[in-house]
């Protein structure tokens, strides 16, 4: 039959078929269809074909699975070819088997675990290469970045004070509303502004700015770094010989601790203005009153304890974001995983050194 595959009507009756040709793709259809209509016990004669592909091939082979078809004939290319796709016929398991949900829950832990030591131990590290990297600045100043630093100021520090404003004035309010509300059961809506006060300077201004801060420029670090770990420049640094922690890293260190100082105690004054607005509109308490009674309850203490936070908190986030941007590799959908990452992971760390700071400071009296 030419280049398709033939029987005889003498053949079809006792299930034999003798393919001669190309047993292709091509012939697939037909092929398929011969091999159905013939009857048991089947017999398939190869001696006539003279090419075969991996789709000829697997017909072959599902006939011999299926209907335990006997070949005869076969040259040793094509007994070889039918060997290795008997050898790949393994049944793919679509839908993973599922486990019970304790052990899932176990599963995911570990992962989560290993993954969280991983990052622990290239935070430190990275750690360690920014130290080093700073005391290569401090023995040889020419290396300073002095554009790069005053740059990061603007970005860091002055573009944020209208955001970090408006947060903590409204922030302000909120706790002088939410503390009144409390403190009017008791007739004692004057301690208001110790609420306010404290709260404010010792704690949520700072704990605020920081995680604005973190999704700011913590978010914009890992994005810059990591699109440059894209385009390939941070590779072109190293090969003309500058150094990425200190050309990338160190100036944008610089510019969230030297910052977050400022904007904590411009947080401090805007939440005590907004506490203040509401404790004269709401309580009829007078500006004057209101200022002098901060200065009485607000013990220097609660300043420097702000204050001293505010730069660690800046550190661990430009640490943080410039950690997971110099993580990324591959494509630009990692800078996404790696931004989100830089922020949660900024986050939970402030949040974390400001319980240290409270116990800290509690246990050497500054309370």
């Amino acid at each position: 039959m030419g280049d398709k595959p033939s029987h005889s009507p003498d053949e079809e009756a006792d299930g034999s078929i003798r393919c001669s040709g190309a047993l292709t793709i091509t012939r697939a259809a037909s092929t398929e269809r011969e091999f159905e209509a013939a009857p048991d016990p089947l017999t398939i004669d190869l001696s006539g074909v003279e090419k075969m592909d991996t789709v000829g091939a697997y017909l072959v082979h599902r006939a011999m699975r299926d209907r335990k078809a006997k070949v005869v004939g076969a040259s040793e290319d094509i007994e070889q070819l039918l060997a290795q796709v008997a050898e790949a016929d393994n049944p793919a398991q679509v839908r993973p088997t599922e486990r019970n949900a304790p052990m899932r829950a176990l599963s995911e832990l570990g992962a989560w675990a290993i993954e969280a030591g991983r990052t622990l131990v290239g935070l430190v590290g990275f750690f360690g290469a920014t130290i080093l990297a700073f005391g290569s600045v401090i023995a040889r100043p020419k290396r300073f970045r002095l554009n790069a630093v005053v740059q990061r100021f603007d970005v860091v520090g002055v573009r944020a004070l209208g955001i970090i404003g408006l947060m903590t004035f409204l922030i302000g309010i909120v706790i002088g509303q939410q503390g009144a509300v409390q403190l009017q059961q008791f007739g004692a809506e004057v301690y208001t502004i110790n609420l306010i006060g404290r709260i404010s300077v010792r704690e949520l201004a700072t704990l605020m700015t920081a995680i604005m801060v973190a999704g700011r420029s913590g978010s914009a670090f890992a994005a810059q770094i990591g699109t440059m770990k894209i385009t390939e420049e941070v590779d072109a640094m190293r090969t003309i010989g500058v150094s990425p922690i200190e050309a990338l890293v160190v100036p944008r260190m610089l510019a969230a601790v030297i910052m977050m100082p400022l904007l904590s105690f411009y947080a401090m004054i805007m939440s005590l203005l907004g506490g203040g607005i509401f404790c004269w509109i709401a309580l009829g308490i007078p500006p004057l009153t209101y200022i002098q009674r901060l200065q009485e309850v607000i013990p220097i203490t609660d300043l420097w304890v702000g204050l001293i936070k505010a730069p660690v908190f800046g550190f661990i986030i430009a640490l943080a974001g410039c950690f997971q941007g110099m993580l990324v590799e591959g494509n630009s959908e990692e800078v996404g995983l790696r931004t989100t990452a830089a922020v949660v992971q900024s986050i939970f760390l402030v949040i974390v050194l400001d319980a240290v700071f409270a116990v800290f400071f509690s246990s050497v009296g500054w309370i």
